[in-house]
């Protein structure tokens, strides 16, 4: 399965190209103010009327929307820091056995972005597992060469690198995320 879980992307794009709607449109408007354009602007009149300060309800509507526009803004920034689900700690016990071992999704997964890493054609890899330890999900994000085979490179992190993880945690079935990323091509690859 291949799938994009960079969502935040999405949200950005589209905030930044309202809001470069928005500030173009603005700017067209003032230029065409300035020149002379619009028949229900008036050149000559103030752009404020008067010098007394205005009524307070306009101090409560500023205050508000500057104070909603600080909320969104912390909520985008963290939505820009939190993007990959979180690691969970595992608790494995074998039916013979006394005792337990805990261990780590992200420390399960660290092999499988460094086998990906190996692979020809990657710059670079990184992997989460989440989920309960019996149906777990692998998340991938894999940086490619621009000229790599995407389908042997893709096929190959599915016959190898996710049956390993399967094996090494004894499963049957695990669900794969794959998000194949391509290098710019003008910036040399990293050296291991």
């Amino acid at each position: 399965m291949m799938a994009r879980s960079n969502h935040p992307a999405v949200a950005n794009r589209t905030v930044l190209a309202l809001l470069g709607a928005a500030l173009a449109t603005g700017g067209g408007l003032a230029l065409a103010a300035h020149f002379d354009r619009l028949n229900w602007v008036d050149t000559n009149a103030r752009l404020v009327p008067g010098t007394a300060a205005p009524p307070t309800w306009v101090f409560v509507a500023l205050i508000t929307a500057a104070t909603a526009l600080a909320l969104l803004c912390l909520r985008w920034l963290y939505a820009q820091i939190f993007r990959m689900p979180t690691a969970r700690i595992w608790r494995i016990e074998a039916d013979d056995a006394a005792g337990h071992t805990t261990l780590a999704s992200r420390t399960a997964a660290l092999p499988v972005a460094a086998d990906i890493e190996e692979f020809p054609g990657v710059r670079s890899a990184s992997a989460w597992l989440t989920g309960h330890r019996d149906t777990p999900e692998l998340h991938m994000i894999v940086t490619a060469e621009p000229d790599a085979d995407v389908s042997a490179l893709r096929r190959r992190i599915a016959t190898e690198a996710v049956t390993a993880l399967r094996h090494a945690l004894e499963i049957d079935e695990i669900t794969a995320e794959l998000e194949l990323r391509f290098a710019d091509a003008d910036r040399p690859a990293r050296l291991h």
